[in-house]
Parts: structure tokens; sequence; C-alpha cells
């Protein structure tokens, strides 16, 4: 697997993305998703990545660095081609998004999603995330999960 920064949303990553979101309206109403619009996961405090798998995408993952204090980051539009789940890319991508983080001296990465995915929570839990109250501009809402957790340096 191949980790590599996204820097223009091609049609390869535009059509994750689309798949993303018709995913979550099929779990959701629109009040309760909260992904980013293509376009800014491209700004500049935005760190967007894709894992390839012998040149294929195979899932997209992006951190916001948010200016608060303390500083954090808050992962963004993570999602795994359906035909490539079960091989461990969420992880690679977790894994990178930290590290990034990390470097940039930020030790707290905080996330938003939902109770209608499971796998999701259980992915966070097992990297270590526990679950909080809502953060920053969010409001408590039954179809949100708030976690976050502390990177070391």
């Amino acid at each position: 697997m191949q980790v590599k920064q996204i820097k223009v949303i091609s049609d390869d990553v535009e059509a994750l993305i689309q798949l993303s979101r018709r995913y979550q309206a099929e779990l959701y109403p629109p009040e309760s998703i909260h992904q980013e619009d293509p376009q800014q996961l491209l700004n500049e405090n935005i760190y967007f990545i894709g894992v390839f798998i012998q040149q294929t995408l195979a899932g997209i993952g992006a951190v916001k660095i948010v200016d608060a204090s303390p500083k954090y980051g808050e992962i963004k539009n993570l999602f795994v081609d359906p035909r490539q789940r079960g091989k461990g890319v969420s992880r690679v991508i977790m894994n990178a998004l930290e590290q990034h983080l990390s470097s940039s001296n930020i030790m707290l990465c905080r996330l938003e999603t939902g109770p209608s995915q499971p796998e999701s929570i259980g992915l966070y839990e097992s990297l270590g995330y526990c679950h909080r109250p809502p953060y920053g501009d969010y409001k408590a809402d039954p179809l949100s999960v708030f976690m976050e957790k502390a990177l070391k340096g």
C-alpha cells in the first residue's frame, strides 16, 4: 500500500467522495452529515491523502488542523472503497493522518462519526480513541458520536 497526498480532485478521488456521500445519505439525514466539501479538502489547513493498492485508489482520508486552544486535528472524510475493505486500508490512513499531526506538533486528534457505523466506531476504539462530548461548533446530536485521542510526540 502506498500513501500519497491528494492535491487535485481527480476522477478516482471524486468517485470515492461521491460513494462516501451516498453511503452517508443512506444512514443519516442531511443535518447529521458533517463531511467537508470536496474542494475544501485541498485547503492549506487540511492534509488529504489517498491509499493506493497497485495504482488503484483504495481509500481516502483527511485531517483538518483546527486552530483552537489546544490546537487539534479533526479526521474528515475517511472512506474505503467497499471492494478494498478488510485489507487494513483504514488503519493505514489513520496512521498516516496521526503521524502528520504528530510531526506538526499537534498532540490531539478528534473526530465525529455516527452510531449507524459500528465498524468505524470499533476501528477508532481499537486505535485508542475515547468517547467525548461534542467539541468545536458541533451540537449534541443522537446521530453523532464524538471521539478523541491524545497523540504521542
